[in-house]
């Protein structure tokens, strides 16, 4: 045993990273384009690279697998919609730990309700997650957007906590759902989430008449997190055939520790002391949870 890391935590750990670099490609196109229109162009690579390696793994689904494919992908298009109405709101120091928090939390219960158990190191393990979630996911004192000076009348706090809390329990419906399809459906799951995923915000594009053109360099960093997005998600199901559905979901979600290093490494964003206790917290996370299985 030893302290070395299982298997399909240390592909947990490769799932969350791979979110991270996602989001924060998704972030950078978002600068330049309208978040629907990012969000469409990546999800429609993420499909087709979905579909082309689901028949390369062997896997026939179950109407079941596909089903639960689809409400993952379904709670994913509503968590992105909540989320980026939270970030909308200028209280990116409330919406984003909140959500993020919010995301592990339920299949966390849900692996609880169906019996597992784990270990005492691994519920330290992830206690000490969720707090590592909450430090890197906020913003440092005075470097919000310029609404967050403004007057909270159009966005009461409570409705902003409410979108993020939303935002969070989709995500973690998401998590739930796609873990839930059975070893033997492959990456199908993945694809039928995918597939609904786009298929909703195609929909919200042409409710809000929205163009979907994006500049051609605006357009490579969009599908370059898209890719990293299905890669992250063939991951993380992986992940959650092979460990405990409650630590593969925790492992995964300290995806914004990745996010951070990275808006660290290639735009010199500066690492507050918060962050980079939450990213000390995140690393002694993993290997406490990974130590005691």
């Amino acid at each position: 045993m030893g302290g070395a890391m299982p298997p399909p935590l240390l592909i947990a750990v490769g799932a969350a990273a791979a979110y991270g670099a996602a989001d924060f490609l998704g972030g950078l196109a978002s600068r330049r384009a309208a978040p629907t229109s990012v969000i469409v162009s990546s999800q429609a690579l993420a499909l087709a690279l979905g579909l082309c390696a689901a028949p390369l793994l062997a896997g026939v689904p179950s109407t079941a697998d596909l089903l639960w494919g689809a409400g993952a992908g379904l709670a994913y298009a509503i968590g992105l919609l909540l989320l980026y109405r939270g970030l909308a709101s200028g209280q990116m120091s409330i919406v984003a730990p909140i959500t993020g928090i919010c995301a592990p939390a339920l299949p966390v219960v849900f692996g609880l309700l169906l019996g597992e158990r784990p270990g005492v190191g691994a519920l330290g393990g992830m206690l000490l997650a969720g707090v590592a979630i909450d430090l890197v996911s906020r913003e440092p004192r005075g470097a919000g957007s310029s609404r967050d000076s403004e007057p909270e009348s159009a966005a009461p706090l409570r409705s902003i906590v409410l979108t993020a809390i939303g935002g969070g329990a989709a995500f973690g419906v998401f998590l739930t759902a796609i873990a839930r399809s059975s070893p033997q459906a492959g990456l199908w799951p993945i694809v039928a989430a995918r597939a609904v995923t786009l298929l909703c915000h195609l929909l919200l594009a042409r409710a809000q008449r929205q163009s979907l053109r994006l500049e051609r360099a605006t357009l490579r960093v969009a599908l370059g997190g898209g890719a990293l997005d299905i890669v992250a998600n063939v991951l993380y199901l992986l992940s959650t055939r092979g460990a405990l559905l409650s630590l593969a979901a925790t492992v995964t979600s300290l995806y914004p520790a990745a996010t951070v290093l990275l808006a660290s490494l290639t735009l010199g964003e500066r690492i507050h002391r918060r962050r980079g206790i939450g990213l000390v917290c995140a690393a002694a996370a993993v290997v406490l949870i990974s130590a005691t299985q």
